[in-house]
Protein backbone atom coordinates (compact mmCIF):
# COMPACT_ATOMS: atom_id res chain seq x y z
CA UNK A 1 0.00 0.00 0.00
CA UNK A 2 1.45 3.32 -1.09
CA UNK A 3 1.99 6.10 1.45
CA UNK A 4 2.65 9.73 0.57
CA UNK A 5 3.88 12.96 2.06
CA UNK A 6 1.61 15.99 2.02
CA UNK A 7 3.57 17.70 -0.77
CA UNK A 8 3.33 14.59 -2.97
CA UNK A 9 -0.44 14.53 -2.58
CA UNK A 10 -0.66 18.23 -3.39
CA UNK A 11 1.36 17.63 -6.56
CA UNK A 12 -1.06 14.89 -7.62
CA UNK A 13 -4.02 17.19 -7.01
CA UNK A 14 -2.36 20.00 -8.96
CA UNK A 15 -1.53 17.81 -11.96
CA UNK A 16 -5.05 16.38 -12.00
CA UNK A 17 -6.60 19.85 -12.00
CA UNK A 18 -4.15 21.76 -14.21
CA UNK A 19 -3.04 19.15 -16.75
CA UNK A 20 -5.75 16.51 -16.85
CA UNK A 21 -8.50 19.11 -16.53
CA UNK A 22 -10.61 17.60 -13.76
CA UNK A 23 -11.83 20.64 -11.80
CA UNK A 24 -10.90 20.89 -8.14
CA UNK A 25 -14.55 21.24 -7.20
CA UNK A 26 -15.22 17.83 -8.77
CA UNK A 27 -12.44 16.28 -6.69
CA UNK A 28 -13.93 17.93 -3.59
CA UNK A 29 -17.37 16.57 -4.42
CA UNK A 30 -15.95 13.07 -4.95
CA UNK A 31 -14.05 13.26 -1.67
CA UNK A 32 -17.00 14.39 0.40
CA UNK A 33 -19.46 11.98 -1.21
CA UNK A 34 -17.14 9.05 -0.48
CA UNK A 35 -16.40 10.30 3.03
CA UNK A 36 -20.14 10.51 3.72
CA UNK A 37 -20.59 6.87 2.71
CA UNK A 38 -17.84 5.81 5.09
CA UNK A 39 -19.23 7.98 7.89
CA UNK A 40 -22.60 6.27 7.56
CA UNK A 41 -21.08 2.80 7.23
CA UNK A 42 -18.80 3.24 10.25
CA UNK A 43 -21.08 5.03 12.74
CA UNK A 44 -24.50 3.86 11.47
CA UNK A 45 -26.21 6.92 12.99
CA UNK A 46 -29.96 6.76 13.67
CA UNK A 47 -32.20 9.00 11.60
CA UNK A 48 -32.36 12.45 13.17
CA UNK A 49 -28.97 12.23 14.89
CA UNK A 50 -27.26 15.60 15.32
CA UNK A 51 -23.95 16.26 13.53
CA UNK A 52 -21.82 19.39 13.99
CA UNK A 53 -19.31 20.09 11.22
CA UNK A 54 -16.31 22.18 12.33
CA UNK A 55 -14.85 23.77 9.19
CA UNK A 56 -11.63 25.73 8.92
CA UNK A 57 -10.71 28.16 6.13
CA UNK A 58 -9.06 25.62 3.79
CA UNK A 59 -10.15 22.77 1.57
CA UNK A 60 -10.79 20.53 4.57
CA UNK A 61 -13.51 22.98 5.47
CA UNK A 62 -14.78 22.79 1.89
CA UNK A 63 -15.05 19.01 2.20
CA UNK A 64 -16.95 19.58 5.44
CA UNK A 65 -19.52 21.82 3.73
CA UNK A 66 -20.21 19.18 1.08
CA UNK A 67 -20.43 16.43 3.70
CA UNK A 68 -22.89 18.50 5.72
CA UNK A 69 -25.08 18.76 2.62
CA UNK A 70 -24.99 15.01 1.97
CA UNK A 71 -25.56 14.09 5.62
CA UNK A 72 -28.63 16.31 5.79
CA UNK A 73 -30.04 14.56 2.72
CA UNK A 74 -29.79 11.23 4.58
CA UNK A 75 -32.02 12.51 7.36
CA UNK A 76 -29.43 13.72 9.86
CA UNK A 77 -29.67 17.09 11.57
CA UNK A 78 -26.56 19.03 10.54
CA UNK A 79 -25.09 22.32 11.71
CA UNK A 80 -21.97 23.95 10.24
CA UNK A 81 -19.63 26.03 12.40
CA UNK A 82 -17.30 27.99 10.13
CA UNK A 83 -14.17 28.75 12.16
CA UNK A 84 -13.06 31.66 10.00
CA UNK A 85 -14.47 34.90 8.57
CA UNK A 86 -15.90 34.46 5.09
CA UNK A 87 -13.31 36.80 3.53
CA UNK A 88 -10.57 34.31 4.42
CA UNK A 89 -12.28 31.46 2.55
CA UNK A 90 -11.67 31.16 -1.16
CA UNK A 91 -11.81 28.92 -4.21
CA UNK A 92 -13.78 25.68 -4.16
CA UNK A 93 -14.29 25.90 -0.40
CA UNK A 94 -16.01 29.29 -0.76
CA UNK A 95 -18.19 27.95 -3.59
CA UNK A 96 -19.39 25.11 -1.40
CA UNK A 97 -19.91 27.40 1.59
CA UNK A 98 -22.23 29.55 -0.53
CA UNK A 99 -24.10 26.42 -1.63
CA UNK A 100 -24.80 25.26 1.94
CA UNK A 101 -25.86 28.79 2.89
CA UNK A 102 -28.43 28.64 0.10
CA UNK A 103 -29.91 25.45 1.53
CA UNK A 104 -31.89 24.83 4.67
CA UNK A 105 -28.73 24.29 6.74
CA UNK A 106 -27.79 26.04 9.96
CA UNK A 107 -24.46 27.84 9.41
CA UNK A 108 -22.60 30.00 11.95
CA UNK A 109 -19.33 31.92 11.52
CA UNK A 110 -17.24 31.54 14.68
CA UNK A 111 -14.31 33.92 14.36
CA UNK A 112 -13.26 34.37 17.99
CA UNK A 113 -13.59 32.86 21.43
CA UNK A 114 -16.57 35.03 22.37
CA UNK A 115 -18.61 33.60 19.51
CA UNK A 116 -17.29 30.13 20.33
CA UNK A 117 -18.64 30.51 23.87
CA UNK A 118 -22.03 31.51 22.47
CA UNK A 119 -22.27 28.41 20.29
CA UNK A 120 -20.40 25.92 22.47
CA UNK A 121 -23.67 24.37 23.65
CA UNK A 122 -24.19 22.97 20.13
CA UNK A 123 -21.28 20.60 20.74
CA UNK A 124 -22.72 19.55 24.08
CA UNK A 125 -25.95 18.53 22.33
CA UNK A 126 -24.52 16.87 19.23
CA UNK A 127 -24.14 13.14 18.63
CA UNK A 128 -21.24 13.29 16.13
CA UNK A 129 -18.56 15.80 15.13
CA UNK A 130 -16.95 16.33 11.74
CA UNK A 131 -13.41 17.67 12.00
CA UNK A 132 -12.51 19.80 8.99
CA UNK A 133 -10.56 22.42 10.92
CA UNK A 134 -6.96 22.03 9.70
CA UNK A 135 -5.44 20.03 6.88
CA UNK A 136 -2.30 18.23 5.78
CA UNK A 137 -0.38 21.46 5.15
CA UNK A 138 -0.04 22.21 8.86
CA UNK A 139 3.61 22.55 9.89
CA UNK A 140 3.58 24.77 12.98
CA UNK A 141 2.06 24.33 16.45
CA UNK A 142 -1.66 24.92 16.89
CA UNK A 143 -2.24 27.85 19.25
CA UNK A 144 -4.92 30.15 20.55
CA UNK A 145 -8.49 29.75 19.34
CA UNK A 146 -7.94 26.59 17.28
CA UNK A 147 -6.10 24.91 20.14
CA UNK A 148 -9.00 25.66 22.45
CA UNK A 149 -11.49 24.23 19.96
CA UNK A 150 -9.44 21.04 19.51
CA UNK A 151 -8.96 20.55 23.25
CA UNK A 152 -12.67 21.04 23.96
CA UNK A 153 -13.69 18.63 21.20
CA UNK A 154 -11.40 16.00 22.73
CA UNK A 155 -12.82 16.64 26.21
CA UNK A 156 -16.35 15.82 25.00
CA UNK A 157 -15.44 12.26 24.00
CA UNK A 158 -17.99 12.32 21.17
CA UNK A 159 -17.49 10.18 18.05
CA UNK A 160 -15.37 12.29 15.69
CA UNK A 161 -14.64 11.81 12.01
CA UNK A 162 -11.61 13.72 10.77
CA UNK A 163 -11.54 14.82 7.16
CA UNK A 164 -8.24 13.78 5.52
CA UNK A 165 -6.21 14.07 8.75
CA UNK A 166 -6.97 14.82 12.41
CA UNK A 167 -6.51 18.56 12.86
CA UNK A 168 -3.18 19.26 14.54
CA UNK A 169 -1.24 16.28 13.17
CA UNK A 170 1.81 16.66 10.96
CA UNK A 171 0.99 14.66 7.84
CA UNK A 172 4.62 13.64 7.22
CA UNK A 173 5.93 12.80 10.69
CA UNK A 174 2.79 11.93 12.66
CA UNK A 175 3.79 14.41 15.35
CA UNK A 176 1.18 16.32 17.33
CA UNK A 177 1.67 20.03 16.64
CA UNK A 178 0.58 21.56 19.92
CA UNK A 179 -2.77 19.78 20.10
CA UNK A 180 -4.61 17.36 17.81
CA UNK A 181 -8.08 15.92 17.39
CA UNK A 182 -8.44 12.38 18.73
CA UNK A 183 -10.60 10.90 15.99
CA UNK A 184 -12.70 7.75 15.97
CA UNK A 185 -12.46 7.62 12.18
CA UNK A 186 -10.26 9.39 9.64
CA UNK A 187 -11.17 9.39 5.96
CA UNK A 188 -8.24 10.37 3.78
CA UNK A 189 -8.18 11.20 0.09
CA UNK A 190 -5.99 9.83 -2.68
CA UNK A 191 -3.41 7.94 -0.61
CA UNK A 192 -2.82 7.53 3.12
CA UNK A 193 -0.22 9.93 4.50
CA UNK A 194 2.85 8.82 6.44
CA UNK A 195 1.58 10.67 9.50
CA UNK A 196 -1.52 8.46 9.58
CA UNK A 197 0.44 5.27 10.20
CA UNK A 198 3.44 6.46 12.25
CA UNK A 199 3.12 7.00 15.99
CA UNK A 200 1.97 9.13 17.67
CA UNK A 201 -0.25 9.98 14.71
CA UNK A 202 -1.49 6.40 14.45
CA UNK A 203 -3.02 6.83 17.90
CA UNK A 204 -5.08 9.82 16.74
CA UNK A 205 -6.61 8.66 13.45
CA UNK A 206 -8.87 5.93 14.83
CA UNK A 207 -9.93 3.74 11.95
CA UNK A 208 -8.30 4.88 8.72
CA UNK A 209 -10.20 4.74 5.45
CA UNK A 210 -9.19 5.94 2.01
CA UNK A 211 -11.30 7.47 -0.74
CA UNK A 212 -10.37 7.31 -4.42
CA UNK A 213 -11.33 10.82 -5.49
CA UNK A 214 -10.58 10.34 -9.17
CA UNK A 215 -6.87 11.06 -9.50
CA UNK A 216 -5.80 9.11 -12.61
CA UNK A 217 -3.25 6.35 -12.13
CA UNK A 218 -1.08 7.99 -14.78
CA UNK A 219 -0.87 11.12 -12.62
CA UNK A 220 0.01 9.18 -9.47
CA UNK A 221 2.73 7.37 -11.43
CA UNK A 222 4.38 10.67 -12.31
CA UNK A 223 5.16 11.31 -8.63
CA UNK A 224 7.99 8.91 -7.65
CA UNK A 225 6.81 6.36 -5.13
CA UNK A 226 8.98 6.57 -2.02
CA UNK A 227 7.03 5.03 0.86
CA UNK A 228 4.89 1.95 1.40
CA UNK A 229 3.23 0.09 4.21
CA UNK A 230 5.02 -3.27 4.49
CA UNK A 231 2.94 -6.25 3.38
CA UNK A 232 3.69 -9.97 3.02
CA UNK A 233 3.71 -9.65 -0.75
CA UNK A 234 7.03 -7.83 -0.50
CA UNK A 235 8.85 -11.02 0.49
CA UNK A 236 6.64 -14.12 0.50
CA UNK A 237 7.79 -15.34 -2.90
CA UNK A 238 11.24 -15.77 -1.32
CA UNK A 239 9.88 -17.91 1.53
CA UNK A 240 8.73 -20.72 -0.71
CA UNK A 241 11.03 -23.68 -1.34
CA UNK A 242 11.06 -23.81 -5.12
CA UNK A 243 13.38 -26.80 -5.50
CA UNK A 244 13.07 -30.17 -3.80
CA UNK A 245 16.70 -31.22 -4.37
CA UNK A 246 18.29 -28.68 -2.03
CA UNK A 247 20.61 -29.33 0.93
CA UNK A 248 22.00 -27.33 3.83
CA UNK A 249 24.90 -26.03 1.78
CA UNK A 250 22.55 -24.49 -0.77
CA UNK A 251 20.63 -22.48 1.86
CA UNK A 252 23.51 -20.27 2.92
CA UNK A 253 25.89 -20.11 5.86
CA UNK A 254 25.64 -17.26 8.37
CA UNK A 255 28.52 -16.19 10.58
CA UNK A 256 27.29 -14.69 13.85
CA UNK A 257 29.67 -12.67 16.02
CA UNK A 258 27.90 -12.18 19.32
CA UNK A 259 28.07 -12.67 23.06
CA UNK A 260 30.29 -11.76 25.97
CA UNK A 261 30.36 -12.58 29.67
CA UNK A 262 26.80 -12.25 30.97
CA UNK A 263 25.33 -11.96 27.46
CA UNK A 264 25.33 -15.46 26.07
CA UNK A 265 21.55 -15.25 25.65
CA UNK A 266 21.91 -12.64 22.92
CA UNK A 267 24.20 -14.93 20.93
CA UNK A 268 21.88 -17.88 21.41
CA UNK A 269 18.72 -16.07 20.31
CA UNK A 270 20.35 -14.58 17.21
CA UNK A 271 21.78 -17.95 16.14
CA UNK A 272 18.52 -19.87 16.54
CA UNK A 273 16.55 -17.10 14.81
CA UNK A 274 18.85 -17.38 11.79
CA UNK A 275 18.11 -21.09 11.59
CA UNK A 276 14.38 -20.40 11.93
CA UNK A 277 14.75 -18.00 8.99
CA UNK A 278 15.87 -20.95 6.92
CA UNK A 279 19.64 -20.51 6.84
CA UNK A 280 21.23 -23.89 6.08
CA UNK A 281 24.19 -23.41 8.44
CA UNK A 282 25.04 -21.03 11.27
CA UNK A 283 28.44 -20.63 12.88
CA UNK A 284 28.67 -18.58 16.06
CA UNK A 285 32.01 -16.97 16.89
CA UNK A 286 32.31 -16.32 20.64
CA UNK A 287 34.92 -15.50 23.29
CA UNK A 288 36.72 -18.78 23.97
CA UNK A 289 35.80 -19.00 27.66
CA UNK A 290 32.12 -18.92 26.70
CA UNK A 291 32.35 -21.62 24.07
CA UNK A 292 31.47 -24.49 26.44
CA UNK A 293 28.42 -22.59 27.64
CA UNK A 294 27.18 -21.93 24.12
CA UNK A 295 27.89 -25.45 22.95
CA UNK A 296 25.46 -26.51 25.65
CA UNK A 297 22.86 -23.93 24.68
CA UNK A 298 23.06 -24.54 20.92
CA UNK A 299 22.69 -27.93 19.35
CA UNK A 300 21.82 -26.94 15.77
CA UNK A 301 24.36 -24.13 15.32
CA UNK A 302 28.14 -24.55 15.31
CA UNK A 303 30.33 -22.56 17.68
CA UNK A 304 33.90 -21.35 17.29
CA UNK A 305 36.05 -20.11 20.21
CA UNK A 306 37.89 -16.84 19.56
CA UNK A 307 40.55 -14.85 21.46
CA UNK A 308 39.07 -12.75 24.22
CA UNK A 309 39.74 -9.79 26.47
CA UNK A 310 40.23 -10.18 30.23
CA UNK A 311 36.57 -9.17 30.61
CA UNK A 312 35.31 -12.00 28.42
CA UNK A 313 34.59 -10.21 25.14
CA UNK A 314 36.16 -10.58 21.70
CA UNK A 315 39.66 -9.09 21.50
CA UNK A 316 41.56 -7.51 18.63
CA UNK A 317 43.61 -10.68 18.41
CA UNK A 318 40.50 -12.42 17.03
CA UNK A 319 40.63 -10.43 13.79
CA UNK A 320 42.73 -12.88 11.80
CA UNK A 321 40.66 -15.89 12.81
CA UNK A 322 37.44 -14.05 12.03
CA UNK A 323 38.76 -13.32 8.54
CA UNK A 324 39.36 -17.04 8.04
CA UNK A 325 35.91 -17.81 9.44
CA UNK A 326 34.34 -15.56 6.82
CA UNK A 327 35.60 -17.81 4.04
CA UNK A 328 32.72 -19.82 2.65
CA UNK A 329 30.10 -17.83 4.55
CA UNK A 330 27.30 -15.99 2.76
CA UNK A 331 26.41 -13.32 5.34
CA UNK A 332 27.42 -11.86 8.70
CA UNK A 333 25.40 -10.91 11.80
CA UNK A 334 27.37 -8.63 14.08
CA UNK A 335 26.75 -7.12 17.46
CA UNK A 336 24.31 -8.81 19.87
CA UNK A 337 25.82 -8.87 23.34
CA UNK A 338 29.40 -8.17 22.19
CA UNK A 339 29.97 -5.52 24.93
CA UNK A 340 31.36 -2.01 24.67
CA UNK A 341 34.90 -2.99 25.62
CA UNK A 342 37.39 -0.74 23.79
CA UNK A 343 39.18 -3.65 22.15
CA UNK A 344 35.91 -5.22 21.05
CA UNK A 345 34.68 -1.92 19.62
CA UNK A 346 37.92 -1.49 17.68
CA UNK A 347 37.57 -5.03 16.34
CA UNK A 348 34.00 -4.34 15.21
CA UNK A 349 35.10 -1.26 13.27
CA UNK A 350 37.82 -3.24 11.49
CA UNK A 351 35.36 -5.98 10.56
CA UNK A 352 32.82 -3.49 9.24
CA UNK A 353 35.48 -1.77 7.14
CA UNK A 354 36.86 -4.94 5.58
CA UNK A 355 34.14 -7.62 5.54
CA UNK A 356 33.23 -8.82 2.03
CA UNK A 357 29.90 -10.20 3.28
CA UNK A 358 26.46 -8.63 3.38
CA UNK A 359 25.81 -7.96 7.04
CA UNK A 360 23.28 -6.99 9.67
CA UNK A 361 24.65 -4.87 12.51
CA UNK A 362 22.86 -4.48 15.84
CA UNK A 363 23.35 -3.56 19.48
CA UNK A 364 27.03 -3.29 20.41
CA UNK A 365 27.93 -3.32 16.73
CA UNK A 366 25.99 -0.05 16.45
CA UNK A 367 27.50 1.26 19.68
CA UNK A 368 30.95 0.75 18.18
CA UNK A 369 29.95 2.50 14.95
CA UNK A 370 28.68 5.49 16.94
CA UNK A 371 32.34 6.22 17.71
CA UNK A 372 33.19 6.31 14.00
CA UNK A 373 30.17 6.09 11.66
CA UNK A 374 32.45 6.78 8.69
CA UNK A 375 33.54 3.14 8.92
CA UNK A 376 30.28 2.39 7.09
CA UNK A 377 31.65 4.03 3.95
CA UNK A 378 33.61 0.85 3.20
CA UNK A 379 30.49 -1.33 3.16
CA UNK A 380 28.04 0.77 1.18
CA UNK A 381 25.04 -1.17 -0.11
CA UNK A 382 25.81 -4.27 1.96
CA UNK A 383 24.90 -3.32 5.53
CA UNK A 384 21.61 -3.31 7.44
CA UNK A 385 21.66 -1.46 10.77
CA UNK A 386 18.92 -2.11 13.33
CA UNK A 387 19.11 0.59 16.04
CA UNK A 388 16.50 1.47 18.63
CA UNK A 389 16.00 5.25 19.12
CA UNK A 390 18.69 5.49 21.79
CA UNK A 391 21.27 3.75 19.59
CA UNK A 392 20.16 5.86 16.64
CA UNK A 393 20.71 8.98 18.71
CA UNK A 394 24.24 7.90 19.54
CA UNK A 395 24.95 7.20 15.88
CA UNK A 396 24.08 10.76 14.86
CA UNK A 397 25.06 12.64 18.03
CA UNK A 398 21.48 13.29 19.08
CA UNK A 399 19.02 12.19 21.75
CA UNK A 400 16.37 9.50 21.57
CA UNK A 401 13.71 12.20 22.01
CA UNK A 402 15.02 14.13 19.01
CA UNK A 403 15.01 10.96 16.91
CA UNK A 404 11.43 10.19 17.93
CA UNK A 405 10.36 13.74 17.03
CA UNK A 406 10.86 12.92 13.33
CA UNK A 407 11.62 9.25 12.84
CA UNK A 408 11.12 9.42 9.08
CA UNK A 409 13.67 12.16 8.56
CA UNK A 410 16.21 10.50 10.89
CA UNK A 411 15.96 7.11 9.17
CA UNK A 412 16.00 8.38 5.59
CA UNK A 413 18.81 10.85 6.18
CA UNK A 414 21.11 8.24 7.71
CA UNK A 415 20.38 5.57 5.10
CA UNK A 416 21.01 7.95 2.21
CA UNK A 417 24.13 9.51 3.74
CA UNK A 418 25.81 6.19 4.55
CA UNK A 419 24.49 4.02 1.73
CA UNK A 420 22.98 1.41 4.02
CA UNK A 421 19.59 0.06 5.04
CA UNK A 422 18.40 1.47 8.35
CA UNK A 423 15.84 -0.36 10.49
CA UNK A 424 14.69 2.16 13.09
CA UNK A 425 13.01 -0.02 15.69
CA UNK A 426 9.97 0.93 17.72
CA UNK A 427 6.21 0.97 17.30
CA UNK A 428 5.74 0.97 13.51
CA UNK A 429 9.38 0.18 12.78
CA UNK A 430 10.76 2.03 9.75
CA UNK A 431 12.96 0.45 7.08
CA UNK A 432 14.81 3.12 5.10
CA UNK A 433 16.92 2.38 2.02
CA UNK A 434 19.91 4.16 0.53
CA UNK A 435 17.86 5.32 -2.49
CA UNK A 436 15.38 7.21 -0.30
CA UNK A 437 12.74 4.47 -0.16
CA UNK A 438 10.85 3.79 3.05
CA UNK A 439 8.71 0.96 4.43
CA UNK A 440 6.51 1.35 7.51
CA UNK A 441 5.97 -1.94 9.32
CA UNK A 442 2.43 -2.46 10.68
CA UNK A 443 3.03 -5.66 12.68
CA UNK A 444 4.09 -6.04 16.30
CA UNK A 445 2.81 -4.98 19.71
CA UNK A 446 4.13 -4.15 23.20
CA UNK A 447 5.08 -7.81 23.73
CA UNK A 448 8.28 -6.99 21.83
CA UNK A 449 9.40 -4.57 24.52
CA UNK A 450 11.35 -7.26 26.36
CA UNK A 451 15.01 -8.17 26.47
CA UNK A 452 16.25 -10.33 23.63
CA UNK A 453 13.60 -9.52 21.04
CA UNK A 454 16.09 -7.38 19.12
CA UNK A 455 18.53 -10.31 19.00
CA UNK A 456 15.82 -12.43 17.39
CA UNK A 457 15.30 -9.74 14.76
CA UNK A 458 19.05 -9.64 14.03
CA UNK A 459 19.11 -13.39 13.53
CA UNK A 460 16.08 -13.34 11.25
CA UNK A 461 17.53 -10.67 9.00
CA UNK A 462 20.92 -12.39 9.03
CA UNK A 463 19.34 -15.71 8.12
CA UNK A 464 17.56 -14.19 5.14
CA UNK A 465 20.76 -12.50 3.99
CA UNK A 466 22.56 -15.83 4.26
CA UNK A 467 19.92 -17.42 2.05
CA UNK A 468 20.76 -14.88 -0.63
CA UNK A 469 17.74 -12.61 -0.21
CA UNK A 470 18.24 -9.01 -1.42
CA UNK A 471 18.96 -6.41 1.25
CA UNK A 472 15.54 -4.72 1.17
CA UNK A 473 13.57 -7.97 1.29
CA UNK A 474 15.76 -9.30 4.12
CA UNK A 475 15.10 -6.20 6.20
CA UNK A 476 11.38 -5.93 5.43
CA UNK A 477 10.76 -9.67 5.78
CA UNK A 478 12.67 -9.91 9.05
CA UNK A 479 10.89 -6.94 10.61
CA UNK A 480 7.44 -8.00 9.40
CA UNK A 481 7.75 -11.61 10.58
CA UNK A 482 9.29 -10.55 13.89
CA UNK A 483 6.26 -8.36 14.61
CA UNK A 484 3.83 -10.94 13.26
CA UNK A 485 5.23 -13.57 15.65
CA UNK A 486 4.41 -11.25 18.55
CA UNK A 487 0.92 -10.68 17.13
CA UNK A 488 0.31 -14.42 16.87
CA UNK A 489 1.41 -14.99 20.46
CA UNK A 490 -0.66 -12.07 21.71
CA UNK A 491 -3.85 -13.61 20.29
CA UNK A 492 -3.78 -16.17 23.10
CA UNK A 493 -1.25 -14.86 25.65
CA UNK A 494 -1.85 -11.11 25.66
CA UNK A 495 0.85 -8.50 25.23
CA UNK A 496 2.74 -8.97 28.50
CA UNK A 497 4.99 -11.78 29.67
CA UNK A 498 5.96 -13.05 26.21
CA UNK A 499 9.64 -14.02 26.07
CA UNK A 500 11.96 -13.41 23.16
CA UNK A 501 12.47 -17.14 22.88
CA UNK A 502 8.73 -17.62 22.42
CA UNK A 503 9.00 -15.78 19.11
CA UNK A 504 11.34 -18.46 17.80
CA UNK A 505 8.86 -21.24 18.38
CA UNK A 506 6.06 -19.75 16.29
CA UNK A 507 8.04 -18.58 13.26
CA UNK A 508 7.46 -21.81 11.28
CA UNK A 509 3.71 -21.45 11.94
CA UNK A 510 3.87 -18.10 10.17
CA UNK A 511 6.24 -18.72 7.30
CA UNK A 512 4.63 -21.90 5.95
CA UNK A 513 1.13 -20.43 5.38
CA UNK A 514 2.54 -17.11 4.12
CA UNK A 515 4.59 -19.01 1.55
CA UNK A 516 1.31 -20.59 0.37
CA UNK A 517 -0.39 -17.20 0.16
CA UNK A 518 -2.48 -17.81 3.29
CA UNK A 519 -2.90 -15.50 6.27
CA UNK A 520 -1.88 -17.26 9.52
CA UNK A 521 -3.63 -15.17 12.21
CA UNK A 522 -7.25 -15.02 13.32
CA UNK A 523 -7.26 -11.25 12.97
CA UNK A 524 -7.10 -9.84 9.43
CA UNK A 525 -3.85 -8.52 7.94
CA UNK A 526 -3.02 -5.17 9.53
CA UNK A 527 -3.22 -3.23 6.28
CA UNK A 528 -6.80 -4.48 5.92
CA UNK A 529 -7.71 -3.98 9.57
CA UNK A 530 -7.16 -0.23 9.82
CA UNK A 531 -7.49 0.68 6.16
CA UNK A 532 -10.21 0.17 3.62
CA UNK A 533 -11.51 1.94 0.56
CA UNK A 534 -15.05 2.45 -0.67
Amino acid sequence: MRLVKAAEMRDMDRLTIMEVGIPGIVLMENAARGATRIFLDHFRPPRGAFVVALCGPGNNGGDGYVMARYLKETGLKTTVLVLAPEEKISGDALTNLKIVKGLDLEVHHIIDERLWDEHRQLLDRCDYILDGILGTGLNSPVKGFYKRVIDEVNSLQRPVMSIDIPSGLNADSGQVLGSAIKASLTVTFGFPKLGHVIFPGADYVGRLARIDIGIPASVAARIPEKARLAEPSHFTDLLAVKRRDIHKGSRGHLLVLAGSTGKTGAATLASIAALRAGAGLVTLGVPKSLNPVLEGKLTEAMTYPLPETPGGSLSLEAEGEIRRLMEGKTALALGPGLSTDEQTSALILRIVETSPLPMVIDADGINALSKDPKALAACRDKAILTPHPGEMGRLVGSSAAEIQADRVRAALSFAENFGCFLVLKGARTLIAGPEGNLFVNPTGNPALSSGGSGDVLTGLIGGFLARGWPMAESAVGGVYLHGLAADLLAEDMGESGILAGDLLDVLPELMAPLARGEWPLRDPPPHQDFYHGL
